[in-house]
């Protein structure tokens, strides 16, 4: 399964990293020293809170906001992260 949500990217006010967050998947953050490490960062947490969301017995998957209902705070920008989980079957 592959899902696309889109995360707001602003650079850190005291050095040339960046702070990542998901409008859409509640308390899923990251941090990089720079842009390319901030994403892939984010990706990862995306990629566990989406892992942990479908171990539910009922996963709740977040609608996905439209860019243009997504307030920027100064200096930041949209990226839209895709991640994909392979689901395997459940062996139980």
């Amino acid at each position: 399964m592959t899902f696309t949500y889109p995360a707001v990217v602003v650079p850190h006010e005291n050095d040339k990293g960046y702070h990542v967050y998901f409008p859409d998947l509640e308390s899923c953050e990251a941090d990089g020293p720079d842009l390319d490490d901030a994403l892939q960062n984010a990706r990862e947490a995306a990629y566990d809170w989406i892992c942990v969301e479908m171990e539910e017995d009922e996963p709740l998957m977040p609608e996905v906001s439209h860019t243009e209902d997504i307030t920027l705070p100064a200096g930041g920008f949209l990226r839209d992260i895709r991640v994909t989980v392979k689901l395997l079957p459940d062996n139980d």
